[in-house]
């Protein structure tokens, strides 16, 4: 699949078939994510697959308890329990995450995806607002795994609503001291169409020319 076609179509896909995931296909999408930049090449990120049932379903019985919470935090349980009242597209994108949520068990593959806390490089810790420098050591491994999947024909969801049960999570699975959950992410055969192109707003509306608000358009 070409680059830029993977770029522009690769939704989170929250429904998926019985069909089985190729271990062969995990392997060379994460073959592919590990060319990621980190900071000081430390290639901190470390993923543990999980196709075992039970183990899915633990990892389903953590995250239910943290989606409600979000739900109930953004006002999204609202939306769920009235949603005549609502937009129709803000029903339907948030009645697809309820149903993921609910059949998380299902999903075929979850590959839980953390970072040794030891290689990030956190340079904006002493600054008075909340870090986000930290991740740039990780989610540009997790960007480029969600295009390899999608250039193997798997759908994926990527979720961070287990890092709330890190503690749980890393007893689960065994994951050792020192490692940070970054992102989960459910992996199958998409069951819905392919888009051709997703939704975004154009350059304009986020990118500007020398200062705020000068949109950067095409010269």
């Amino acid at each position: 699949m070409d680059l830029a076609e993977a770029m522009r179509c690769a939704p989170t896909s929250r429904r998926y078939t019985d069909q089985p995931v190729a271990r062969e296909a995990l392997v060379r999408a994460l073959d592919l994510a590990r060319f990621a930049p980190s900071g000081g090449n430390r290639q901190g990120w470390r993923v543990v697959a999980v196709e075992d049932a039970e183990r899915r379903r633990a990892l389903a019985d953590l995250y239910l308890p943290h989606w409600r919470a979000y739900t109930e935090q953004t006002g999204a349980a609202r939306v769920l329990a009235d949603p005549g009242s609502f937009d129709a597209r803000a029903v339907r994108m948030i009645t697809a995450a309820d149903d993921y949520a609910r059949s998380l068990a299902d999903v075929p593959v979850h590959l839980v995806v953390g970072v040794q806390i030891e290689d990030l490089a956190v340079t904006d810790a002493g600054l008075d607002r909340q870090s986000i420098v930290g991740g740039a050591s990780v989610y540009p491994f997790v960007q480029n795994l969600l295009l390899a999947l999608r250039a193997e024909g798997l759908g994926a969801a990527m979720t961070t609503l287990l890092v709330p049960a890190e503690r749980e999570v890393c007893e689960l699975l065994q994951i050792p001291a020192g490692i940070a959950l970054a992102a989960h992410i459910g992996v199958g055969h998409r069951a819905d169409p392919w888009p051709k192109q997703l939704a975004r707003n154009p350059v304009p509306a986020f990118a500007f020319s020398e200062r705020w608000g000068e949109p950067l358009g095409s010269s």
